[in-house]
């Protein structure tokens, strides 16, 4: 795997500033060269391997609902576990803006779960939520493409909607690019890739846990 060089390090104060404020302002941010260079090819490197190794085709749902449904999702999935250096310093940085997002905002998120997320050529997501309102610990969604290059005729935009189902953004999955946006407000889908696209989908989560029930781990 390629080394992390120079050390990893918190996102800068103006790129935290810039997240929190944009979600108070409009509830979600598009930030481009989001990574350090050296940490987006590492990651990269790291899902050419496993995906060349085989990874697992995602599915609809979680824990015993899970379910493979490819007329809604095509894309494969591997869960990040800190397994390596690349994984450790990405979810590090992660969950320092988890601390800043809450010394700010007072969102109560309690962890960051992620996975890296592969769509072959013709693969799509259909249009959905993260989260529904009252339903779920997911709170805030993030996204980080991993590609070192995509062209405008490729495909595998992300096309975000707002709550009366009118489009409001297009994002090219650029390499380096990087989405946040609150996961019960923005319905949202991955429009078929022409091209392989490679990304980071995560959950910042609260802790919704009760005596009858222990939020799952993703």
């Amino acid at each position: 795997m390629t080394a992390i060089n120079p050390p990893c390090l918190a996102f800068p104060v103006a790129v935290v500033n810039t997240v929190i404020d944009a979600l108070v302002e409009k509830g979600y941010v598009i930030i481009d060269d989001f990574l350090p260079q050296e940490l987006t090819q590492a990651l990269r490197n790291e899902i050419i391997v496993l995906n060349g190794k085989g990874i697992d085709r995602a599915g609809i749902g979680r824990g015993g609902q899970l379910q493979v449904n490819t007329n809604i999702r095509s894309d494969k999935i591997h869960w990040l576990n800190g397994s390596t250096d690349a994984q450790r310093c990405y979810l590090a940085q992660c969950d320092a803006l988890r601390r800043d997002v809450n010394r700010d905002l007072f969102m109560g998120l309690n962890d960051y779960e992620s996975h890296f997320a592969v769509y072959e050529p013709s693969s799509f997501y259909k249009k959905h939520l993260d989260a529904f309102k009252g339903r779920s610990n997911r709170v805030l969604t993030s996204v980080i493409y991993l590609n070192e290059t995509w062209e405008d005729g490729w495909g595998g935009e992300l096309v975000v909607y707002d709550e009366t189902d009118q489009v409001i953004e297009r994002v090219l999955p650029k390499g380096g690019r990087a989405i946040f946006f609150l996961s019960e407000r923005f319905p949202h889908e991955v429009l078929i890739t022409q091209q392989q696209r490679l990304s980071i989908a995560g959950w910042y989560r609260i802790n919704s846990s009760t005596a009858n029930y222990v939020d799952p781990a993703h």
